[in-house]
């Protein structure tokens, strides 16, 4: 009798254990998973120009540079299988992570001798056609992760993506400072997309003329898919007047297709911490 009550007490012990370690899924698991590169991003990346930008110091990932490969191979670690359960935000937040870490990575590879990321490609292929990834069962691209496996899956339809994923220059959205998670996701690319338009050095009202971006005019088929209800640029645009600093002037001109837009040049020296 006394042995099977001990039996009876292991059991309902263990069911108190595996219920704890229940209670640390699913968030407190991506959490874990993301820690290691929210830790490099908080050292390592500073805001600048009123927080609507940040500079990446280089010097102090390659100081940290087993850390992040460390965070890179537990990535590489996650099954098609796994990635394929997990709802929709999460699936997201992890391809952007795996976008911007691995996109340090690569400019480590030369750092600090390289002024640009284009410096890391040749005559017949760009850096980010490069398979150096190993992610979901394949060796991938920089490209094959934004282009297939985010833009081009069906699956997220989020223009927003573009503020978030980081190419390491100065034209650039903000590589953020923090990781992206399901739970923070959607607040996460909203702050993207507010501090990137109210970037004057990237985006401004200048007389009759709104003058952006060249990421608008890259991908200006992402915004008008209706994200929001926005079927065009302009659409899109008019969602954030506040960022833009535009009055309603300036909006009702926009609405009606009389203001003029251009598309700035790209600048794609190295976003360094100088």
């Amino acid at each position: 009798m006394l042995k099977f009550i001990r039996f009876i007490g292991f059991l309902i012990l263990l069911t108190m254990i595996n219920s704890a370690t229940a209670k640390d899924s699913p968030a407190q698991q991506e959490a874990s998973l993301h820690s290691p590169w929210q830790a490099l991003l908080i050292k390592h990346v500073v805001a600048i120009n009123d927080a609507t930008s940040t500079q990446v110091d280089y010097a102090g990932f390659k100081a940290d540079q087993s850390q992040l490969r460390s965070y890179l191979s537990a990535l590489s670690q996650v099954s098609q299988a796994e990635f394929n359960a997990w709802p929709k935000s999460k699936q997201l937040a992890f391809l952007i992570n795996a976008y911007n870490a691995w996109t340090i990575e690569l400019i480590l590879t030369r750092y600090p001798k390289i002024d640009s990321i284009k410096e890391l490609g040749s005559f017949f292929s760009s850096p980010w056609s490069k398979e150096f990834i190993p992610l979901l069962g394949e060796t991938r691209s920089l490209d094959n992760i934004e282009h297939d496996l985010i833009r081009g899956s069906g699956k997220y339809n989020d223009p927003r993506i573009h503020f978030a994923v980081n190419c390491a220059s100065i034209g650039c959205p903000a590589l953020r400072e923090e990781a992206y998670t399901a739970k923070k996701l959607e607040a996460q690319l909203h702050q993207q997309t507010v501090r990137f338009l109210s970037d004057t050095s990237r985006n401004k009202l200048q007389g009759n003329t709104l003058k952006l971006s060249s990421i608008f005019k890259w991908y200006k088929g992402d915004f008008t898919k209706g994200f929001e209800g926005a079927n065009s640029l302009s659409q899109f645009l008019l969602l954030y007047v506040d960022a833009l600093n535009l009055g309603p002037a300036q909006q009702q001109k926009l609405t009606s297709g009389d203001m003029k837009i251009d598309f700035l040049d790209y600048n794609w020296d190295l976003n360094a911490r100088r």
